[in-house]
């Protein structure tokens, strides 16, 4: 099937900063696997010469209508969905006034503020009947759910009890203005929101094999730490109480780690999974250890290179948002409401806990 014969899905790109731009560009990707045609039917940003620069860069094969203001496309009737761009803060603003214009919704990570938002958001659209899915990327990826499925129903590593995930991404935030979505607290600024969701999404793989949002509540220890007022560096023990699993989360956005390094590391009573990459939010491969034995005076057992593990790799298409954008359209497509990979309750459940931890870190937003 040609690209041409394939359904196509007509999207509104709400704001023209960095996410919205790889978003775009892996809209317009041609790929193998390929099931939908994407229209960039138009584009929302603070000035028409913004999004007249960013569709002459991002999308320069189509020809959006460009919009000087978020409403304009809200109202464009030959807009099926919405993608929404815009910093943590404006998620809950932008998703409303879409969903009030009867537009279906995909809007980035993290998904609001709090869960409080998060809930009101998805009450306004199951009223409005429309559909709305929290933008992250990194569950739709194939390792991603390759690895859920080789851990909880293949056991390949038998029971698991216990993981950790790592995130850290150094912003230069001293040399920031002010008005950086980074350093602005009523934009949601602070490293738990903006990557700590990864390291979180990471445990939800390791931790909970309940379907999404099904999972219990993890029992949270939980620290903070701040500068300017922001949320710098952030570490939580989640602990399960029926199955005794513990993760360690971790976060900071004053320091970056190796990249193409191991970020998480999955344990089970049979073995050890490692993953690794360019980023938590950017995973490359991860490796399946089995459990080794060792002889009392065995002391090869401690060389690296002595243990053998099985490599699964995933090369990169596009920036990686190519999955999230194709399992969006289909859903739009089919008619549903919600995301099987990430449905409403999931959200809930991870804001939940965010709300948890930043209550026990005193990191509070304004209005809160």
């Amino acid at each position: 099937m040609t690209i041409t014969e394939l359904p196509a899905i007509r999207w509104g790109i709400i704001a023209t900063g960095m996410i919205s731009s790889w978003f775009v560009e892996d809209l317009v990707l041609e790929w193998e696997e390929v099931k939908v045609k994407h229209i960039i039917q138009a584009i929302g940003s603070s000035s028409l010469q913004k999004g007249q620069d960013f569709a002459a860069k991002y999308c320069p094969k189509q020809s959006p209508q460009i919009y000087d203001s978020y409403a304009e496309v809200y109202k464009d009737d030959d807009v099926d969905i919405v993608y929404i761009g815009t910093p943590h803060g404006y998620h809950y603003r932008d998703c409303m006034e879409a969903i009030a214009a009867g537009k279906n919704v995909l809007c980035e990570k993290s998904f609001t503020l709090n869960a409080k938002q998060a809930r009101e958001i998805f009450e306004t659209a199951r009223a409005k009947n429309v559909y709305v899915a929290e933008a992250m990327w990194l569950r739709h990826r194939p390792l991603y759910i390759e690895l859920k499925r080789l851990l909880h129903e293949e056991k390949v590593i038998g029971d698991v009890f216990r993981a950790n995930c790592d995130f850290a991404s150094d912003i230069g935030l001293t040399n920031l203005p002010d008005t950086s979505r980074y350093r602005d607290i009523s934009l949601g600024a602070g490293s738990l929101l903006d990557i700590g969701v990864y390291s979180l999404t990471w445990m939800m793989l390791a931790l909970n094999d309940r379907p999404a949002g099904q999972g219990e509540k993890p029992n949270i220890i939980a620290a903070q730490t701040h500068e300017d007022g922001i949320e710098v560096t952030t570490s939580a023990i989640l602990q399960y109480p029926s199955t005794h699993r513990q993760g360690i989360v971790t976060t900071t956005n004053k320091a970056s780690g190796p990249p193409g390094e191991i970020f998480a590391i999955i344990h089970g009573t049979e073995g050890f999974v490692e993953v690794e990459g360019r980023a938590p939010s950017i995973p490359e491969s991860f490796t399946v250890y089995p459990k080794q034995k060792r002889g009392a005076a065995d002391r090869c057992f401690f060389k690296r290179e002595n243990w053998q593990g099985q490599r699964h790799e995933y090369g990169p298409v596009g920036r990686g948002f190519v999955y999230e954008a194709q399992n969006t359209a289909l859903d739009v497509l089919a008619g549903r409401k919600e995301s099987s990979i990430m449905p409403w309750a999931e959200t809930i459940y991870i804001m939940e806990i965010m709300d948890e931890i930043r209550r026990q870190g005193k990191t509070i937003y304004p209005g809160e």
